[in-house]
């Protein structure tokens, strides 16, 4: 048999980028590296449209083949099924993780060679604008490194600048 491809294009989504940037507002360069590396992960999943493809079988085919249950929105992993990703809404579409269709592929079609590709989509504005952010706070964290102390106590930095500035 012939070895079959599975490609993904990755995109991020204006949700997850901006809950992102929050985060990254909120808990600092660390924080930051963390939320790109878990929407990352999250980019790395593929839909239904694209599993139809990679597996060459009809949408409806996809669909018997995947692991869902109108009872449980998360039903429990079985090995005979296309085991779709974490969902919190049951309106949210059917995700996919490259390696879990290429296990299927191989495991339960029986397809000899199964290879996983996935392909890097163009950088968006946002995930450009977020670099830049990422970009500012890791420049903010060392220039604050470099001062030798880092405050703990936001307050007594705040008295110390107005003592530097007089009033108007």
């Amino acid at each position: 048999m012939p070895a079959h491809s599975m490609t993904a294009g990755l995109g991020a989504s204006g949700i997850g980028s901006s809950a992102m940037a929050l985060e990254a507002a909120l808990g600092g360069v660390a924080a930051a590296e963390g939320a790109a590396n878990s929407a990352e992960s999250a980019e790395n999943l593929i839909g239904i449209d694209e599993v139809q493809r990679s597996l060459n079988r009809s949408r409806a085919s996809v669909y018997r083949y995947t692991n869902t249950d109108p009872r449980n929105l998360n039903p429990p992993f079985n090995p005979r099924k296309l085991n779709p990703e974490y969902r919190s809404d049951q309106k949210e579409p059917l995700m996919f993780h490259p390696n879990e269709v290429a296990r299927f592929a191989r495991d339960v079609l029986r397809i000899k060679e199964v290879t996983v590709e996935v392909l890097n989509s163009p950088s968006t504005a946002t995930q450009q604008l977020l670099g830049s952010i990422l970009d500012e706070l890791r420049a903010i964290r060392e220039l604050l490194g470099s001062q030798g102390t880092l405050p703990t106590n936001l307050s007594s930095k705040r008295g110390q600048h107005e003592q530097a500035r007089p009033a108007a």
